[in-house]
Formats: structure tokens, C-alpha cells, sequence
């Protein structure tokens, strides 16, 4: 426990998970506002992304989802997921699209072939064509975890819900390859409904960039939720990064990402988001409006990233010591993941683990928490025989 009243799962580990970003919703360029069809999410351009950072020796990556562009977040997975050696893939799940026994049977079909590199990213956005309330969608996710758990944890599935009716006398079908609890969760939410079911379910609580005394205040509340569970979670960060030899150099890359982008044009592209209208989006906007003329609300914090994309809108910007000290920052602070991403993502990626990524002490989180076994479990789809 720090001395704020935040309490950290991983309070003790060395170092951080340190994970990159896999562009699969057509969200890389080489400037915003100016898309080049050479960055399109396609599989060879997102592929290249994901074994990069496995190279390079990133310890996750997370493959998000969205409905309007960009590639299905399983099967991509499910198909880049052999050309990793090393990498965890924190696989983005829209609760809600798949009836839960075939999504279990998915993940463990995902996580043996990744033996034990699987992580998830609860997400409970409305579906396409839906629009439930905050209360249900969060309602439904909670759900879904609960089956989850019981597949995991438990011989059989019986559980009887608003959203889902099941009841199987065995889960033999749907063991993961991780042990202990299964695959971890990953989970980014702000609202009342969000934050409790993270507490009650969840084992990352992942945030967008925001000051250092909002993610404080953001912990201790998150903390206190999880706390009246008997639990605790680890916390992570979810931020862009423009990092360069100099300061001067890094700012100078950060106004040329931005180079195409006016005020009209930025508004466009941040509403086209199905998350748009959403709390966490307008936190990001209400940071941007504390900023400077240049755009940095706090130390090498920099807002200008979310004139034109919706979602996490901050990058940390300088040179390799000026990061490596904010990161430090936020690991006193609690954090121990860390998602970066850049642009264009393959090259700021490998910029990132030149200048800065050997300076880091990194770990698995899977591994941390004992979920990866050291041999291939007598699951069915592992050294177990299936019925």
C-alpha cells in the first residue's frame, strides 16, 4: 500500500509491463489528419506492428476492436499469435458480440496456441446497431466475466442472469491454457457502473493519460471500490509516446505529427468514434482545455495528440531521461503497465526500444501473477484427453 491509500496488487514487483499498441482500426499515419492508405489496417501493416514489438522485446501488445474500420480483433490474433515468440497479446473483447460459452471456447482455443500469452481488454461499448444504458451494457459485461470465471474455475456453468440463461455440466470444452484464475483482465472505465465492475472482476485497471493528482485520485478511488470486494488490482497506463535524442527534437516531431490538423478538421475525426460522447473522451477534453499554448498540461505532457482522435489523447513527449523519469513518476505513483503506442506505430515502436525500453526493467504480467504454467496443462486442447 502507498502512502496515499492507493493499494497495488503488484506493490512489490520489479520494474513494469512494459506493451506497445497494435494498430488494427486504421489508427496509424505518419501525421494526423492526413491519412496515407500505405498505414491502412490491413494484416500485413498491422502484423509487421505486432512481431516488432515481439522483437524488440515489448511484453504485450494490445490488439483493440471497432466496429467501423479495421480487422476483427480475434481472428487477427488468433493468426499473428504464431509468429510470436515471446509477447503476451491483450486481445480486446466486446462483451455481448458472442454468446459466452463459444467466446470461453475462443479464448481457450486463442490461449493454447499462445500457451499461456493470453490477456483481455473488457470492453462493454454498445454493440453496432444497439444502444443499452451505461447500467446495462456494464450489467451484461459482468455477465459474461461471471461465466468466464465459472469455465475457468469450476467443473460446470450454471448461471442464471438478465442477459444469459446457461447451464452446462461440464467446462472440459473451454479450460484455458493459464491456470489459477485463467486469462487475466484488462479494464478502462470512468462511470459508476465501470469502476465497480472493474473492482468486483477485474485485474488491470487500465487509464488514459490525465495530471498526475487526477490518476492519484482516479487509484484511490479505484482502490477503495476494490477494497470493499477484499480485493486488490494492478493499475496501468494507457499513453502515447514521442521521444527523440533531445527535448528540443521531440517537441519539434510532435508539432510536425500535427502539421494537417486545424480545429474543424480535428473536431471531424474525434466524432466520428462510436466512444465520442463518452466520460472518458470528455475527461481527455477537459484536460486539453488546462493546457498550455503548446499543449502540455503538466512536465512533458503533452494534449495536442487528442485534437484529432478520440480516446487516450496525451503523449509523453522529450528526450530518453525526461521519460524514463515520468515513467518512474508513475510507477511510484502505483502503475505497473504501461501501453505506448507512436507514429507511425512500426517505427516509433522500434525508436521507443532504442532510446528508451533498455533503460526499463520489464516482467510478464501472466507470469507475475502465476497464471502461465511451466508445462502444458491436461487441459483438452493441452496434454488432457477430451470426452
Amino acid at each position: 500500500m502507498t502512502d496515499d491509500g492507493i493499494k497495488v496488487r503488484s506493490r512489490d514487483a520489479a520494474g513494469a509491463e512494459v506493451s506497445w499498441f497494435a494498430p488494427l482500426c486504421n489508427g496509424d499515419d505518419e501525421y494526423l489528419g492526413a491519412h496515407d492508405p500505405a498505414y491502412k489496417s490491413n494484416w500485413e501493416n498491422s502484423s509487421k506492428v505486432v512481431r516488432t514489438a515481439d522483437r524488440l522485446g515489448y511484453r504485450n501488445i494490445l490488439c483493440p476492436s471497432s466496429y467501423q474500420v479495421g480487422q476483427d480483433t480475434m481472428t487477427f490474433a488468433s493468426a499473428v499469435a504464431p509468429l510470436t515468440s515471446q509477447i503476451n497479446l491483450l486481445a480486446a473483447i466486446r462483451c455481448g458480440e458472442m454468446h459466452p460459452p463459444m467466446l470461453a471456447r475462443a479464448i481457450a482455443t486463442l490461449d493454447h496456441i499462445l500457451e499461456g500469452r493470453l490477456t483481455i481488454n473488457i470492453i462493454s461499448s454498445n454493440l453496432p446497431g444497439t444502444n443499452l444504458s451505461s447500467e446495462q451494457r456494464y450489467d451484461r459485461s459482468r455477465e459474461v466475466i461471471q461465466i468466464l470465471k465459472q469455465c475457468w474455475t469450476q467443473d460446470y456453468i450454471d448461471h442464471q442472469g438478465e442477459f444469459y440463461q446457461i447451464k452446462l455440466d461440464t467446462t472440459e470444452p473451454v479450460k484455458s491454457y493459464q491456470q489459477r484464475g485463467g486469462p487475466l483482465l484488462y479494464f478502462g472505465g470512468y462511470s459508476p457502473p465501470a469502476v465497480d465492475l472493474c473492482a468486483e472482476h477485474c485485474d488491470v485497471y487500465l487509464m488514459w493519460p490525465e495530471t498526475e493528482e487526477n490518476l492519484t485520485g482516479l487509484m484511490q478511488n479505484m482502490s477503495a471500490k476494490a477494497a470493499h470486494y477484499g480485493r486488490t488490482i494492478d493499475y496501468g497506463l494507457r499513453v502515447h509516446v514521442i521521444v527523440r535524442e533531445t527535448e528540443s527534437e521531440a517537441r519539434v516531431a510532435a508539432q510536425r505529427l500535427m502539421q494537417y490538423v486545424d480545429d474543424e478538421k480535428g473536431a471531424e475525426i474525434r466524432e466520428r468514434a462510436l466512444d465520442a460522447q463518452s466520460y472518458g473522451v470528455s475527461r481527455q477534453a477537459s484536460m486539453r482545455e488546462l493546457a498550455d499554448m503548446e499543449g502540455f498540461v503538466e512536465p512533458h505532457l503533452w494534449t495536442g495528440i487528442g485534437r484529432a482522435r478520440s480516446g487516450c489523447g496525451a503523449a509523453i513527449v522529450g528526450d530518453p531521461d525526461q521519460v524514463i523519469q515520468k515513467l518512474e513518476r508513475y510507477r511510484d505513483m502505483g502503475i505497473r503497465s504501461f501501453i505506448f503506442s507512436g507514429y507511425p506505430h512500426a517505427a516509433e515502436c522500434e525508436n521507443f526500444a532504442r532510446l528508451v525500453l533498455p533503460a526499463l526493467q520489464t516482467f510478464s504480467m501472466p507470469e507475475l501473477q502465476q497464471r502461465r504454467p511451466l508445462h502444458t496443462p491436461d487441459t483438452p486442447l493441452g496434454m488432457g484427453v477430451r470426452k
